[in-house]
């Protein structure tokens, strides 16, 4: 099947197109239908008719934006009309949706005429809280939006004009930056003067460039003040009559060249006459002015973006709209204001600054991402893009005046980073900052690993660890180097187990398994090994902590650190706990690695340490023992032995919010289970599910993983007494920089602890 049939197939399946609506509440009952419908519906009426901006509270319309389009310049169709520019207002509503939970009902208007197109538009505006206008020609686009931001009092947003604008405005101050040119000196050759040249010209400007170095040049050639030809927009930008009449006389000495036009525009030879370090941005779609390639090879020095995702800085508009949108719906802003457009810019330029999660680095082929030529602009799939721009965008519209509500913008960015699998990230965050105060000295075993040296680079990168790898000194060095990283020469210690001969490492490992079996002359052997090597590191203290697995099966990885480190004081057994990570929640599941069936004590013990891990990582802990029994409706051991274990630990925790037995349904579903069992003690949806064996709660997370779509992070070893996380072969980079800096912790945490008892 080709490449038409695939994408004629993938709107055709099943449903057709790309949306559906679903209701936000239960439709399950008679009340439920009276509440959502009529009588119960003329509640929120009469509320809203009395104070119109209630309407923000009791409908979706402070979720709710409009992708409008009257068909005229779609892609790169052009004028293919409303129905069929359909496919992509609802391919603009997916994108919303994804990136940044902004539901969409795409319009499209079947009006060309101005007036008329904005009385249908601003008549809307009680349904909506914005507007995006999509693929509307120039120069209508121009007059509607600017009607329509005076008749209206939410945001209207041309995405054609100020998205690449902003993202392009983005990568002009980190190219700028990377060139050593100041925005002010810099002259700028664009070829088209369409409305998102125009527009991205007039962004620059208020970046800091200014208009006298900006020579625009159509299809008839540069825009200048003897041309007759030129309509108010085009006007605004030409230059006094100096003699340049084609982009190639315009291009010589030019710093920058921007593209909105049309593929083959700009030759190799015409890169030549531009100054030193030229930026060149060819944004024509699909094929650019000049091609990636061809500009890097006639000017190496250059900085290049395109509107590609085949080659690195893609100017790509979804780094912009849905967090705009987002943070402009958050503080329900009447406009998008200059301000919010320019915070837009800068945050996104500001984050390419910063350090790139694994998660973006594999998304886009395992190369390292760092500020540089092949990278001044984040990448589109990049999560954090949702908690820096939509912030700096709610910011800026409240100091712009144009937000109806304030609120604080931290703990704003707090909200949108926990939303779904943003969770985890923060979570995991908190923990690498902590890490970050004080580094450890964390050893790492098996160290021939692609993944684990793409994560130790990150973490020697951010500052986590101090890390030591364990394997062959010349293997690692190629690795590193057929990889291009650096961190050989930045700190990370490599030591070959096999040619270290370290005797009181074998003295203390025979010390410690001598009445188990173990002779000095295996002692020896078992020593080359690195696992072994490495925990006896960290139990002599030559290292804080130890990150291991990825290479041996889990009962292999876990037995090292389990012979040599022991248990930590009071605490009976190990538990193995994973961090699940769905839409809109964290919960943690245990014991999922070593306990088969523990008995009532075991069970409490468990229960208690991962309830203490929870609140370690900052959050409050609601635990559920979980059965398949609800509160003493089955009689039978099993639930007994929870029953137990639920008295053990409210005698020895009565702080602690738990119940139980419950089955998952009753401890994920707080409404339900008020209903039915109103006593319970458990106020609110668990997040601390411990399950009666390691069965149930190794089933449990797996099918959560794989059926409900749930990431999980971890498994989180509790018990040890040194600090420790043992991977499955499977993690990912990400896992392995989460864990290690979450060993980091709690190394601080046990070196806190033994100078206070020295004090």
């Amino acid at each position: 099947m080709g490449r038409k049939e695939d994408a004629l197939d993938y709107h055709s399946r099943g449903r057709k197109g790309k949306l559906e609506v679903v209701p936000t509440k239960p439709l399950v009952s008679q009340i439920d239908l009276s509440n959502a419908y009529t009588p119960g519906v003329a509640e929120p009426c009469l509320e809203i008719h009395a104070d119109e901006e209630k309407s923000w509270e009791y409908t979706a319309r402070g979720n709710l934006v409009a992708v409008i389009s009257n068909g005229t310049a779609v892609l790169g169709l052009g004028d293919i009309g409303p129905a069929a520019g359909k496919p992509v207002m609802e391919g603009k509503a997916c994108l919303f949706k994804k990136f940044a939970d902004i539901d969409v009902f795409d319009l499209e208007v079947n009006e060309k005429d101005v007036d008329k197109f904005c009385d249908i538009v601003a008549a809307l505006e009680p349904t909506f809280g914005g507007i995006n206008l999509e693929d509307v020609a120039a120069p209508a686009c121009f007059e509607i939006e600017e009607k329509l931001r005076k008749r209206m009092r939410i945001p209207v947003f041309h995405d054609d004009q100020h998205g690449t604008a902003i993202i392009s405005g983005a990568g002009l101050l980190n190219a700028a930056q990377l060139a050593k040119k100041q925005l002010a000196d810099i002259k700028l050759v664009v070829s088209g003067a369409g409305a998102g040249a125009i527009a991205c010209v007039e962004f620059f400007c208020q970046l800091g460039m200014r208009a006298e170095n900006v020579v625009l040049v159509d299809s008839k050639g540069v825009i200048h003040q003897g041309r007759t030809d030129l309509n108010r927009h085009k006007a605004k930008f030409a230059i006094r009559d100096d003699g340049r009449r084609t982009l190639a006389d315009a291009l010589q000495g030019a710093d920058m060249f921007m593209g909105l036009s049309v593929a083959g525009t700009v030759k190799p030879e015409m890169l030549k006459g531009m100054a030193e370090r030229p930026i060149i941005f060819a944004l024509a779609n699909p094929d650019p002015e000049i091609s990636y390639p061809e500009a890097i090879a006639a000017r190496p020095d250059a900085l290049v973006a395109t509107g590609r995702s085949d080659y690195p800085n893609q100017v790509n508009n979804v780094l912009g709209f849905p967090y705009i949108f987002r943070g402009a719906l958050d503080c329900r802003a009447s406009a998008v204001s200059e301000a919010m457009k320019l915070a837009a810019a800068r945050s996104l330029a500001e984050l390419t600054r910063e350090p790139v999660p694994d998660t973006v680095i594999t998304a886009y082929g395992g190369k390292p991402l760092r500020m540089g030529p092949d990278y001044f602009i984040p990448k589109p799939f990049d999560p954090r893009a949702l908690w820096w721009v939509a912030p700096a965008v709610a910011k800026a519209a409240m100091e712009s005046g144009v937000a109806r509500i304030k609120f604080d913008i931290d703990d704003y960015r707090e909200r949108l980073q926990s939303k779904g699998s943003n969770a985890a990230y923060a979570l995991m965050r908190a923990i690498g900052r902590e890490a970050r105060r004080e580094p450890k000295r964390i050893v790492f075993p098996h160290a021939g690993n692609p993944r684990l040296l793409r994560a130790v680079q990150q973490i020697v990168d951010e500052g986590i660890a101090k890390p030591v790898l364990l394997g062959r000194k010349q293997e690692i060095a190629q690795m590193c180097e057929e990889m291009s990283l650096d961190m050989l020469s930045h700190g990370a210690e490599v030591i070959d187990p096999r040619v270290e001969k370290n005797q009181k490492y074998v003295e203390r490992f025979y010390h410690l398994r001598a009445r188990k079996g173990m002779t000095l002359f295996a002692a020896q052997a078992q020593i080359q090994k690195s696992d072994y090597y490495a925990a006896l590191m960290v139990e002599r203290g030559d290292a804080d902590g130890m990150v291991t697995g990825l290479r041996l099966n889990y009962p292999d990885t876990v037995r090292p650190p389990l012979e040599i480190f022991g248990l930590e004081p009071g605490k009976k057994v190990a538990v193995g706990m994973y961090m699940m990570v769905q839409q809109n929640a964290v919960r943690f599941f245990g014991d999922t690695v070593f306990n088969i069936d523990p008995d009532a004590d075991t069970l409490a013990d468990i229960t208690m340490q991962m309830a203490d891990a929870v609140q370690g990582f900052g959050i409050t802990p609601h635990v559920a023992m979980i059965s398949y029994s609800n509160f003493g409706s089955v009689r039978h051991a099993e639930v007994t032995r929870v029953q137990q274990a639920l008295d053990i630990v409210r005698r020895r925790r009565p702080d602690l919010a738990i119940d139980g037995e419950m089955q998952p349904e009753m401890a994920l579903d707080p409404e339900r289970r008020q209903q039915y069992y109103g006593f319970s003690r458990l106020a609110r949806a668990a997040n601390v599910l411990v399950f009666s064996s390691l069965g149930a709660g190794n089933a449990a997370y797996q099918t959560a993983k794989v059926m409900g779509g749930a990431s999980a992070v971890g498994p989180i070893i509790l018990g040890l007494n040194r600090p420790v996380a043992a991977l499955q072969t499977e993690a990912s980079t990400d896992d392995i920089v989460n864990m290690t800096a979450y060993v980091v912790m709690k190394a601080q945490q046990l070196a806190k602890a033994r100078e206070a008892l020295r004090a």
